[in-house]
């Protein structure tokens, strides 16, 4: 169960990094527009030196970035489908809590016959070992 659980954890961890990556991939490349008639698009002014990967907005042509778009929306439902698949997987959920009692009862009564099956084999160790002392104590050298 602690596997499942562990690989559940990294699937969440990495559907964490895939929305970031996803609000960065929109931020980063999206086209500048305006949405309003009183919206205005800000221009950067540019500085001597300055790294041209600095800027905030890197726009794509619109099939580019809507292929982009698509493909990590495919990849989001991907991992959300591997999320529910090991959330479905995990054991537990089918049982109600009544089921879950009757369980635990079942195997506390299996441990009480098995540790009663491990006193009897060590009486029985012992009474072996009681008896192969007894036998190398008769033991006489030539």
């Amino acid at each position: 169960m602690a596997d499942i659980l562990t690989q559940l954890q990294d699937a969440v961890d990495q559907l964490a990094n895939q929305f970031v990556a996803s609000i960065y991939y929109v931020h980063k490349h999206h086209d500048l527009q305006t949405l309003s008639k009183t919206d205005t698009v800000r221009q950067q002014q540019k500085n001597e030196g300055e790294d041209p990967g600095d800027r905030n907005v890197d726009p794509y042509p619109a099939d580019v970035f809507k292929d982009g778009q698509k493909e990590l929306a495919q990849d989001l439902i991907l991992k959300e489908q591997q999320i529910e698949y090991l959330i479905s997987i995990l054991p537990g959920l089918e049982n109600n809590e009544k089921d879950q009692e009757q369980t635990i009862q079942q195997l506390e009564e299996e441990l009480k016959i098995a540790e009663e099956e491990r006193k009897e084999a060590v009486k029985e160790k012992e009474a072996v070992l009681a008896r192969l002392d007894t036998v190398l104590r008769s033991v006489k050298r030539p």
